[in-house]
């Protein structure tokens, strides 16, 4: 039987365990997977007035007309691409994310991808581990972090978390946005293939969705040239792909630090045979610290809002 005295929500898709946990002990929760028939949903459901679920997984407009009674959507992650944000107002319906918990693992990560692609260090790694370096075979000559233009792309708070950890190490960091970020003495470049020629690193932070896919096209690969890096922590649709592993497999860029794909979690296998790329199974906030705080956010904004409270991190 429901306990009516508890708020009913849906979780949309698997959830990190502990905010399970957490959830439970709050509100009455029912389960739903992506793929189920929105047709058929139990009455039970019907009655959800909150959905929960990774930003992977979001929420289409399909689950917003499926559930009469929703009112707000808890996204555990700082993106929210997948969710049909234009349905979500329409509908009345709140939607949050968890931002700024999530900053600085992400911006560790990306710094870490750099190192570890400019200084083949999965490559040597596995040049040990295969005892190549014993019957001496010579490790590749790696390239320089110090010294070296690190382009930002997306100088928002992860962007600029970046930017800072590497201010004691970069030649010259510079940014491209839309327009121009406040409060920031590192350069703008307007123009994005201007912005990738002039960048011996490129970095990848800025939001998904529609409006960025594929912002980093096969010219802005080209402008960047065989002697370029790019790392992304954003989102893997943001970069065309097909053009990045084409010019990867044919060397027009030096290597690529990737922690997030176009279809995960499916990577295109081309990839993995690539010494000069590394690859991550989309782990930027994946420490126990971060996980528990993203967790904790999602909870406090559905605590407010069942409380008649203002949301902590509303994106709509």
């Amino acid at each position: 039987m429901t306990d009516q005295t508890r708020p009913t929500i849906v979780a949309y898709g698997p959830l990190y365990p502990y905010l399970t946990d957490q959830l439970e002990q709050r509100f009455t929760v029912h389960n739903v997977t992506a793929d189920a028939d929105m047709s058929a949903l139990p009455a039970e459901v019907l009655e959800a007035r909150a959905l929960v679920s990774f930003g992977s997984v979001g929420a289409p407009a399909t689950i917003m007309d499926a559930l009469p009674k929703l009112e707000m959507i808890g996204l555990f992650s700082v993106g929210y691409d997948k969710v049909d944000v234009d349905h979500a107002r329409a509908k009345g319906v709140r939607v949050t994310n968890t931002p700024d918990v999530l900053t600085d693992d992400v911006a560790d990560l990306a710094v870490g991808l750099l190192y570890a692609t400019v200084r083949n260090i999965a490559a040597n790694d596995q040049l040990v581990r295969s005892g190549g370096w014993a019957r001496g075979e010579k490790p590749a000559l790696a390239g320089r972090v110090t010294g070296a233009t690190i382009g930002i792309l997306g100088l928002g708070r992860i962007g600029r978390a970046i930017a800072k950890r590497l201010e004691p190490v970069a030649g010259e960091i510079l940014y491209h946005n839309r327009k121009p970020a406040a409060d920031t003495a590192y350069r703008y470049v307007a123009d994005a293939i201007d912005f990738a020629r002039q960048s011996d690193v490129i970095i990848v932070a800025t939001s998904g969705g529609p409006e960025a896919a594929k912002l980093v096209d096969g010219a802005m690969l080209d402008a960047l040239g065989p002697d370029g890096v790019i790392v992304n922590i954003s989102r893997g649709g943001v970069i065309d792909e097909a053009a990045m592993v084409d010019r990867l497999a044919d060397r027009r860029i030096a290597g690529a630090g990737l922690d997030v794909f176009a279809h995960e979690p499916h990577v295109p296998e081309a990839l993995f045979a690539m010494d000069h790329v590394v690859l991550q199974p989309h782990q930027g906030s994946a420490t126990v610290h971060t996980r528990k705080a993203m967790a904790d956010l999602v909870v406090a904004n559905l605590d407010a809002w069942f409380a008649g409270e203002a949301l902590l991190t509303p994106v709509v």
